[in-house]
């Protein structure tokens, strides 16, 4: 990275923390912390809500996904409206009447307090657990992309994150999620634009799509009812429903996030802006996956993304073999290469263009042979299963994004592991002092109290 990608990497992190304390400056007691005293605006929520949800995993493993299976994936969110209609009629005016703190406090008010005490506990283990992943998948890319020790990438990550969200509660949760969204969405931008940039001349957007066409990775829905088949529209449709119910409806980071609205209709609106504006998001973010397949058609792929796993087999007895695999995919990939450029020249001339679409998928089959050796050879040397779809873009932004814009793509994977974590935390510390602190210990104390408690909790 150069002076320039840091300095706007920087600036990005000021930023934040400026614009965090600003909104939360009138914040008042405890619902201030936690509620935002229940004046947020819709759409804010709804982006903040899909802050949460869409981590630096998404940004970083789905393009991944889609560099190597294409936009099947996307099936499993074709459930989320659907969810998300049923969630604003049954689930959110149950909350938001009940006028709580947590989504288990309700329960208690249903049931009994050994009942909100159970989910309480259990919400507080797995996602205790879950922000613990949320921190260190992202920040082993990230170490690799900056050259960084992995502790200090999680360091900054969590201070920083750590320090706003204990300052200014949700409100400095919710604006930074919107910032950070939109900076997510800019950074999906970029990247569209940077990829169609850097293909070769006389390569377009058509022609882009035409070469994903040849292998099906821009095939999004499968109808058959193949139960060996990883994606399909009923599954998706059928498991992707009941899991986003679970998620957004008994969730307590995310039904923090609707009980913070002004009005029962906000909360419902905040839902539906997020299910309408997620698939869509999908889609873009998978169509980069799909389209660094089609750009590694013109420039050599790394065998291997994971330069971890290069490193260790570099470093085996296996090592020559390794090199083989390296020489044959340069030999196929030139030839598939120049298969590419004469199948668009035909295409541009009107010929006939079958015979070239064989022959290209013919050397697409025999490179994801030679790359699937090489990830059984990789498995056999380190002793686990070979995963490198989180190394695909990075490795791309690294190699081909121009100065300037690198910094601001490095700082949108930040942004998408820290709006995640921020709401792993504000959702533990509020589960934390309501569902146990103020009901089982000090359930007479002030609200100033309460709210020392609750930064405690949240540095904690």
């Amino acid at each position: 990275m150069t002076s320039l990608d840091w300095a706007i990497f920087v600036v990005y992190f000021v930023v934040i923390l400026s614009f965090a304390l600003y909104q939360s400056r009138n914040n008042e007691g405890v619902e201030g912390y936690f509620l935002g005293n229940r004046r947020m605006p819709w759409w804010a929520i709804g982006l903040s809500v899909m802050a949460t949800q869409a981590s630096a995993i998404t940004f970083i493993g789905t393009t991944g996904q889609a560099f190597d299976d294409g936009m099947e994936f996307v099936q499993f969110y074709l459930a989320l409206p659907f969810a998300m209609v049923v969630l604003c009629i049954v689930f959110v005016p149950i909350f938001y009447r009940a006028r709580v703190f947590t989504a288990y406090e309700y329960l208690e008010q249903r049931f009994d307090g050994k009942t909100r005490a159970l989910t309480g506990f259990l919400f507080l283990v797995s996602r205790g657990m879950g922000a613990g992943i949320i921190l260190y998948a992202p920040a082993i890319v990230l170490s690799v992309i900056l050259g960084w020790d992995e502790r200090i990438t999680i360091l900054i990550m969590a201070l920083v994150t750590v320090a706003y969200t204990m300052v200014g509660g949700i409100t400095a949760v919710i604006w930074t999620d919107v910032v950070q969204m939109l900076m997510v969405f800019g950074g999906i931008a970029v990247t569209l634009l940077a990829l169609f940039a850097n293909l070769p001349e006389g390569v377009g957007v058509g022609d882009a799509v035409y070469i994903g066409g040849i292998q099906e990775m821009w095939r999004s829905v499968d109808l058959s009812w193949d139960p060996t088949n990883t994606y399909t529209l009923w599954s998706d449709l059928f498991g992707g429903f009941f899991l986003f119910l679970a998620y957004f409806g008994t969730d307590q980071s995310q039904v923090q996030r609707y009980l913070t609205a002004t009005s029962l209709k906000d909360s419902r609106l905040s839902l539906i802006l997020t299910a309408f504006l997620k698939v869509p998001m999908q889609v873009l973010i998978l169509s980069i996956g799909v389209l660094l397949f089609v750009f590694y058609h013109f420039e050599e792929p790394p065998l291997v993304f994971s330069p971890a796993e290069v490193a260790a087999v570099e470093e085996s007895s296996r090592a020559e073999d390794f090199r083989a695999l390296e020489v044959e995919q340069a030999r196929v990939h030139s030839q598939r290469r120049a298969a590419t450029l004469e199948l668009l020249e035909d295409r541009d001339r009107g010929a006939d263009v079958a015979g070239s679409r064989s022959v290209i998928e013919e050397y697409d089959n025999q490179l994801r042979e030679i790359r699937a050796d090489a990830k059984i050879l990789v498995s056999e040397v380190r002793g686990t299963a070979s995963n490198d779809v989180n190394y695909v873009f990075p490795t791309y932004i690294i190699n081909f994004i121009p100065t300037g814009l690198l910094g601001l793509l490095i700082a949108v994977i930040f942004a998408a592991a820290m709006s995640s974590l921020d709401s792993e935390i504000t959702a533990l510390s509020s589960a934390t002092v309501m569902d146990f602190y103020r009901r089982w210990f000090r359930p007479d104390a002030t609200d100033d109290h309460y709210l020392r408690v609750s930064r405690l909790a949240t540095g904690f």
